[in-house]
């Protein structure tokens, strides 16, 4: 029996038009009435988050920055992981040392040095979530899009780094020559120890302390539930989502997965496209009253 079900979002609640189907959103609301809880799991910051579904009438919990937080549906925080401060200093030295644009993202903020890059950043990311999109027309979305409201422009990272009072959650770099451009640095950051290294997209990598990927969050949400593993099930697309799917009951891959994520799945729904999630969140209603 399936008791809660943690979905991420682009490439996988959202379709290519970065908008959730009547089909997801009647399903959802479905397995909620069906004793199924479901939680959010994104890359996100909290208020990018909710400000992103709560405009579909839907009530759900959140893993936000990758499992760095976890809240329920009444928005009470019950996971924290954050980066160690002296971390968060090495990776982002690292960074620069090879001239990697990066951005830090703390609870309620994200802080960028420049503006044409963090546009230009995003802008690739949305031509990656649908393929007709020119950069043109990308780039005049991702300009006035609400990730932009969340951002805050800083001369440079030295205050906030070595500020105590500030609790960076995730350091995320872009860079649109892909991911040669990070290899070296990436063996550096992981040679530190104790942190995770994923990507959202094939031109950005997310850094994130160990304990704050979405499936190590994921169980620790469920544990505070008193949710078996077995009765946790896991919906994504992309590498970041390899965690929560390994280390679920049940781990299922969007029709439009990337490989890698559907060798690990042992299951795979229809593409975000064609409402892969309601799909599933509907197969799974079935089997619990079967039950």
């Amino acid at each position: 029996m399936i008791k809660l079900v943690a979905c991420d979002l682009d490439g996988t609640l959202f379709n290519s038009s970065l908008d959730i189907s009547a089909e997801n959103i009647a399903a959802i609301k479905a397995a909620q009435q069906n004793n199924i809880e479901f939680l959010i799991a994104t890359g996100r910051s909290p208020k990018q988050s909710r400000q992103a579904i709560r405009k579909y009438g839907l009530q759900t919990g959140f893993i936000n920055i990758n499992g760095a937080l976890v809240y329920d549906a009444n928005d009470q925080l019950q996971v924290k992981h954050a980066l160690p401060q002296s971390k968060a200093k090495q990776i982002a030295a690292i960074l620069e040392r090879h001239q990697l644009y990066y951005e830090l993202v703390t609870a309620d903020q994200i802080y960028s040095t420049d503006m044409s890059q963090r546009i230009a950043n995003l802008a690739r990311s949305l031509m990656q979530l649908n393929a007709e999109l020119t950069f043109k027309k990308a780039v005049a979305i991702a300009a006035g899009s609400n990730a932009m409201l969340s951002m805050k422009f800083v001369a440079n990272f030295a205050k906030l780094l070595n500020d105590p009072q500030i609790e960076i959650m995730k350091i995320i770099s872009f860079n649109a020559n892909g991911q040669q451009a990070f290899t070296q640095a990436k063996q550096e950051i992981a040679a530190l120890g104790d942190l995770a290294i994923t990507s959202s997209g094939p031109v950005n990598i997310e850094i994130n302390d160990v304990h704050a990927q979405k499936g190590p969050a994921l169980l620790d949400y469920a544990h505070k539930k008193k949710i078996k593993r077995e009765e946790v099930a896991a919906i994504g697309d992309n590498l970041n989502d390899l965690s929560m799917i390994r280390d679920a009951g049940v781990g299922v891959a969007m029709g439009n997965a990337v490989p890698k994520i559907k060798e690990i799945a042992q299951v795979t729904t229809k593409s975000n496209d064609d409402h892969g999630v309601g799909y599933i969140l509907r197969k799974f209603i079935s089997a619990n009253a079967k039950e």
